[in-house]
């Protein structure tokens, strides 16, 4: 059992490590991802799962050095208060999971109370945040409107303009003499943008809850090969002779 001691001491900061760099990376993934689409998603409560996946990406660095210090020196204490927190962080994983499907399950109804209001204020000649959201967005998602470009002739700026016109970012990639014409449809992208955007911020979510999935897995693992020392520690006198060098008499 000194042998499984030895092997979660030097596995645990290269796992731990590596389990919080992921972590932070996928937070960072999510903020920067909502920072693009915010203007068709006000909720900003959607973004807790993304801050808990972060301060627990920030906790396991410490957790792996505690774990590799209290393995080292068979610390009855360290290995105690290493599965301890391990089992915090794992409920608070379990918490992420449980928020991502409630936010996930929130994206839909969320999406279509604030797109209707974006595309209402869209503003092309002096395009505005909000204006410059919904260029982006049909631009990188290969959108039109908001169930499809037909949507774009019920808006202020289409009666203002006066042009039988959409945005240019309503254009197709290969349609390069697309001046925005309703005359040419066939220029134009087909699919409207509320059912896309509802996709993306779902699959958004999904990464949060597959990440935190995962990485509740390696916890679980932790807390094994920590409860294994400890008990071996705590019933085997050998073994505790093997750590501090002793002899029997």
């Amino acid at each position: 059992m000194a042998f499984v001691g030895i092997c979660l001491s030097l596995t645990a900061p290269v796992k731990f490590s590596g389990a919080a760099g992921i972590l932070c990376y996928v937070g960072a993934y999510v903020f920067i991802t909502y920072d693009d689409y915010d203007h068709f998603f006000e909720d900003v409560y959607t973004l807790i799962p993304a801050v808990v996946i972060i301060a627990v990406g920030a906790l396991l660095f410490i957790i792996g050095l505690i774990g590799c210090c209290a393995t080292i020196r068979e610390s009855h204490c360290g290995l105690a208060t290493f599965v301890i927190i391990l089992l915090l962080v794992f409920v608070t994983e379990v918490v992420v999971v449980v928020l991502g499907y409630v936010y996930r399950a929130k994206v839909e109804n969320e999406v279509d109370r604030s797109i209707q209001k974006v595309y209402k204020t869209y503003n092309g000649t002096n395009p505005d945040a909000a204006s410059r959201a919904i260029d982006y967005v049909q631009r990188q998602l290969h959108c039109c409107g908001i169930h499809n470009y037909s949507d774009w002739e019920n808006t202020d700026w289409f009666k203002e303009t006066k042009n039988q016109s959409v945005p240019l970012s309503c254009c197709r990639e290969t349609a390069s003499n697309c001046n925005g014409s309703l005359a040419n449809p066939s220029y134009l992208y087909a699919e409207g943008c509320e059912a896309l955007v509802v996709k993306k911020l779902q699959e958004i979510m999904m990464h949060v809850i597959w990440a935190a999935l995962a990485f509740a897995a390696i916890q679980l693992l932790g807390m094994l090969c920590a409860c294994i020392v400890l008990c071996r520690r705590s019933r085997d006198p050998a073994y505790e002779l093997l750590i501090t060098g002793g002899t029997y008499a």
